[in-house]
């Protein structure tokens, strides 16, 4: 009977980040191919391509609040389906307009596609997840919905050489379609449910509610969501083309660099669904969020820069991946502690403000790239001074962790 119940309350987030996947697909395949196939777009410098990966998270800045309203007064499934037309007939706008104000608008509205997904997402985890098992569904839906940018580089990195950034777009934008009859036929909640469902989270019994340990949640989401969303995601291909050139030879055949871009974040898109759902499992247990977290991002402080690092090949690879399960264990962990802090304020209120800020981070991730990388230690400078950001964000959260002993409260306190 716990089986069907808990299949029961999975169905939503597992429709949701199906639907989220499909739609990801183009969004994911640029990141790896527009910063080698810029002319091809119609671009006419790589200080475009800078923009054009940034634009559509600077554009959910002032969109997100408007898309948390929203959610008030309509249902998810409303929602979702605004999101998936608007992620279809951009990326099939990706194939069929070119030029750089072309692309800004379809990259924009991109953007507010997002907004949809990203809100209604995490709404509809803090709906459907029970209480104790928060770190498990996080880490389910997280990794579900990965699966698009799996798919999404790697038959990018794959088929854009052979058949061209066009049709790819083309075709990608047609499978995100097929998210409309999923959302369709599911059982998320209709229009009237909506509010009441999601409000109601907020009458659970706050496990803090000091604005410190709320500034710490949201700070350390623009950071994380900047250095992994932004930096690694868009620069991947070029850290690869700086060290080691456009054609790479792996056991005597030559890949392109877009394909081995590809094939790395794919790796993590790969594992997200059982890693990220193990790590949220652990982290429902009895020692709680907060050692997980802390332990995670200094090895992830250790290892980031190291991307940075002129090494062979097979070492260079090693680390990257090791950088990649980083990114998966704080970006679960980091996103429960959020829905955990969530009960504390109106739920949509609270995850729209922790999405305005990881949203700035990941928009400001890529402009910060494509400034740095032109300095002769461009790429030094960046991967290492992302190391010592998390490291200094391991110290705050391990006096945060500290400072939540002395409540005292461990029946609560083991929720984080």
């Amino acid at each position: 009977m716990v089986t069907i119940k808990e299949q029961l309350s999975s169905q939503p987030i597992i429709i949701v980040a199906i639907v989220t996947a499909l739609s990801l697909l183009g969004d994911s395949m640029l990141y790896i191919a527009l910063p080698i196939y810029w002319e091809t777009a119609g671009l006419e410098s790589i200080w475009q391509v800078g923009v054009l990966l940034s634009i559509n998270r600077f554009i959910r800045l002032p969109f997100n609040p408007f898309a948390g309203w929203i959610y008030k007064h309509i249902s998810l499934k409303a929602g979702l389906i605004i999101a998936v037309l608007l992620g279809g007939f951009t990326t099939i706008g990706y194939g069929v307009f070119e030029g750089f104000t072309a692309w800004v608008i379809l990259r924009a509205l991109w953007g507010i596609a997002w907004s949809f997904f990203r809100i209604g997402g995490l709404a509809a985890v803090a709906v459907y997840a029970e209480s104790n098992k928060r770190g498990s569904s996080m880490g389910l839906y997280n990794g579900l919905y990965r699966t698009g940018s799996l798919v999404g580089m790697l038959l990018g990195g794959l088929l854009i050489p052979v058949i061209g950034l066009s049709t790819v777009s083309i075709a990608f934008g047609l499978l995100s379609l097929l998210g409309l009859p999923l959302i369709l036929n599911s059982n998320i909640n209709q229009v009237e449910e909506a509010p009441e469902k999601i409000d109601k989270m907020a009458d659970e019994k706050p496990v803090i509610s000091r604005a410190s340990y709320k500034a710490a949640i949201i700070v350390s989401g623009f950071l994380v969501a900047m250095l992994y969303q932004g930096i690694v995601t868009s620069t991947l291909s070029s850290v690869i083309e700086h060290f080691y050139g456009e054609s790479i030879s792996l056991w005597n055949v030559a890949v392109s660099v877009t394909f081995l871009s590809g094939i790395i974040q794919a790796v993590r898109w790969t594992w997200e669904p059982f890693l990220g759902r193990t790590v949220g499992r652990w982290s429902d247990g009895a020692q709680g969020r907060l050692p997980i977290f802390i332990v995670s991002l200094i090895f992830a402080g250790v290892v980031f820069g190291l991307v940075s690092a002129k090494l062979p090949l097979w070492l260079w690879v090693a680390i990257t991946l090791l950088v990649m399960a980083g990114a998966t264990i704080l970006s679960t962990i980091l996103d429960t502690i959020a829905l955990d802090t969530a009960k504390t304020a109106n739920v949509v209120s609270f995850l729209t403000v922790y999405s305005i800020f990881q949203d700035v981070g990941a928009a400001l991730g890529p402009a910060i790239s494509y400034i740095l990388i032109q300095l002769e230690a461009g790429f030094t400078i960046l991967y290492w001074g992302g190391s010592f950001i998390l490291l200094i964000l391991a110290a705050i959260w391990s006096v945060l962790a500290k400072s939540l002993n002395k409540f005292k409260k461990i029946e609560t306190y083991k929720s984080y």
